[in-house]
C-alpha cells in the first residue's frame, strides 16, 4: 500500500524482531533461574520445544501468509495523490512529533494503571487476582481509548498539513508501554520490598518483556485504527 519496496525484510522483521528480543530477554532470565537452583526455572528441553515451534510453526505461516498476501491486489488509495511530497510546514508546539506521542500515551494508561496494580500484586506479591470480568471491561476501554486518542492527534496532525501519520499513530498509543514501564519502576521502589540483584534482575527483566508485548499491542491499534480513520475521510473527499 505504501510503495515499500523491502518486503523481503519486513517478512523475516515480522518473523524474528520482537520473537527473538523475547526470547533472548527470556532465556537469559532463565540462567539466572538456573544459577540460583530455583525450581522456577524452565528445563532446557521446554526451551528447545518453544525454539522449534518457533522455527517449525510460527516461521513458516509467517512466510506463507506473506506470500498469500503478495498474491491479492494491493488496496488501492481512496484518492489520487502527488508524487512529489509536499513541505509541512512548522507545528505548533502540541502537534510535533515528541509531545504529541508523550501526550497520546496519557489517556490509554490512566484507564488502567489501577488494575495494573492489582495485576503486579497477584504477580510478585502473590496475592489472588479474581476481577477478571472487570478486567475484560478494562481491557474494552483501553482498546477505545487508544484508537479515539490516536485518531484525534492523527486528525491534528493532518489539520496541520502533516502528512507523516503512519509510525507517529503506532508510536502514540505505543507510548502507553512506556507509562507501563515507568509505573513498574514505581512500584519495584515503593512497593516491592526485595533484596539482592537476581531478585531485581528478574524484575525488571520480565517488566521488560510485559513493556515489549504491550507496546506492540497497543501501538498496532493506534496504526490501524489511524489507517482506517484516514482511509475513510479521504474516500469521501469530492475533488473537482
Amino acid at each position: 500500500m505504501f510503495g515499500g519496496e523491502k518486503w523481503k525484510s519486513n517478512v523475516l522483521m515480522t518473523s524474528f524482531l520482537v520473537p527473538t528480543f523475547i526470547f533472548t530477554i527470556f532465556f537469559i532470565l532463565n540462567i539466572v533461574l538456573w544459577h540460583k537452583g530455583s525450581s522456577a526455572a524452565v528445563p532446557f528441553t521446554t526451551l528447545l520445544v518453544v525454539l522449534l515451534l518457533w522455527f517449525g510453526v510460527t516461521t513458516p505461516l509467517t512466510l506463507v501468509g506473506a506470500f498469500i498476501g503478495f498474491r491479492k491486489p494491493a488496496l488501492e488509495q481512496p484518492v489520487r495523490t502527488n508524487q512529489i511530497p509536499r513541505q509541512i510546514p512548522d507545528q505548533v508546539l502540541y502537534v510535533k512529533p515528541f509531545f504529541g506521542v508523550l501526550m497520546g500515551g496519557v489517556l490509554p494508561f490512566g484507564c488502567i494503571f489501577i488494575q495494573l496494580f492489582f495485576i503486579l500484586n497477584s504477580i510478585w506479591s502473590h496475592q489472588t487476582y479474581y476481577m477478571f470480568g472487570f478486567l475484560l471491561l478494562v481491557f474494552v476501554i483501553l482498546v477505545i481509548t487508544c484508537a479515539e486518542t490516536t485518531i484525534l492527534l492523527c486528525y491534528f496532525h493532518l489539520c496541520s498539513e502533516d502528512y507523516h501519520w503512519w509510525w507517529r499513530s503506532f508510536l502514540t498509543s505505543g507510548c502507553t508501554a512506556f507509562y507501563f514501564l515507568m509505573y513498574s519502576m514505581y512500584y519495584y521502589h515503593y512497593k516491592m520490598q526485595m533484596s539482592g540483584l537476581a531478585n531485581s534482575f528478574l524484575f525488571f527483566g520480565y517488566s521488560l518483556i510485559m513493556t515489549t508485548l504491550f507496546f506492540t499491542f497497543t501501538g498496532s491499534i493506534g496504526f490501524f485504527s489511524c489507517l482506517l480513520f484516514v482511509r475513510k475521510i479521504y474516500s469521501i473527499v469530492k475533488l473537482d
